[in-house]
């Protein structure tokens, strides 16, 4: 008599039992209940049922029995993957639980501008002070919010089944599900020139004087929210005769910065980024007009890893070195 049909149904929202996962990952992997016995230790027939009540939780047929082989569905290729993973995970956590200590790498993700101008002139202080870490370092426009978007754990993650920890440095509004958030600091957005247009046949000392220099438009934070635009500043500031639309438009902040440092003209930068600058002399603050931003910096790790002694480590560090930027 033909078994019959599973019924179709929505899928459950409990994970199925363990023990019939596995014996459908071991029979999709041979395509044969008795080849998937030997290797957990269980009949084929046991096999078999465990697949047959995997199949009825699901509500889905996930092998085609044929005379001589298995076959698997649509289904049951769509699942083996995750599955599969499913169990390399398992396997890579209770490896971890082995380590007779953390494996001293830490993968850092950071947006570009933030960590040239910032971070980089003070990782030599973490360097010095945890010397037992291996900082590893990338960078990516990715790690700036959009549109006030929610980021979910998974996006600040590597494979779980990779040895190295991994956190981020994010520039956004904040919330980040599933992570543990930590602020470094937000600043305001100050207007910043070359010392030399200060001088000149039309210096630059007060805003109406903007209407003879070039604004530079800093694009590399696609949000308004967090990146003030020339005419919010003009309007914020009541400037009349400014043409705030004119001007070079840069897709990447350092670039925006790096034009006003050369004398290309004003920008509007971030003050945290600016400040060694500004201390050097490289550039000024023509007059004091500030505007805050609606995005900030943070620490954005995973709970599982959050207390991984690498990020402890690069935590403490991080928010201490910060500290300037909120005084």
């Amino acid at each position: 008599m033909p078994k019959k049909p599973f019924p179709q149904t929505r899928p459950p929202a409990r994970i199925p039992p363990l023990g019939s996962l596995r014996a459908f990952e071991a029979a999709a992997r041979h395509l044969s209940f008795q080849k998937a016995s030997e290797e957990i230790h269980v009949t084929a027939s046991a096999v078999g049922q465990q697949v047959r009540t995997l199949e009825e939780y699901l509500g889905v047929a996930l092998f085609k029995r044929l005379p001589r082989s298995l076959v698997l569905t649509a289904a049951g290729e769509a699942m083996l993957p995750k599955v599969r993973e499913g169990f390399e995970c398992f396997a890579a956590a209770i490896a971890a639980l082995h380590k007779p200590t953390a494996s001293g790498v830490l993968t850092l993700g950071a947006p570009p501008t933030f960590t040239s101008r910032w971070l980089m002139p003070r990782l030599h202080g973490f360097a010095a002070a945890h010397p037992e870490v291996e900082l590893h370092v990338t960078t990516s426009v990715g790690m700036i919010d959009r549109n006030n978007e929610k980021v979910a754990a998974d996006a600040v993650r590597l494979d779980p089944r990779d040895e190295d920890v991994i956190t981020t440095i994010r520039y956004g509004a904040g919330r980040y599900p599933g992570s543990r958030v930590d602020r470094i600091f937000q600043g305001s957005y100050v207007p910043v020139c070359s010392p030399a247009l200060l001088k000149g046949r039309r210096p630059l000392r007060q805003p109406e004087d903007l209407r003879y220099q070039t604004l530079i438009h800093d694009e590399g934070v696609a949000d308004l929210v967090g990146r003030p635009a020339w005419s919010e500043w003009v309007q914020t500031e009541g400037v009349k005769g400014v043409d705030a639309n004119r001007g070079p438009r840069f897709s990447d902040s350092a670039l925006a910065i790096e034009g006003a440092i050369d004398g290309l003209g004003v920008a509007l930068a971030l003050w945290p980024l600016v400040r060694a600058d500004v201390m050097a002399g490289r550039l000024v603050v023509p007059f004091e007009a500030p505007i805050p931003s609606g995005y900030a910096y943070y620490l954005v790790t995973p709970e599982s890893e959050a207390d991984r002694p690498e990020i402890v480590a690069f935590r403490s560090w991080l928010l201490a070195a910060s500290t300037v930027e909120t005084d």
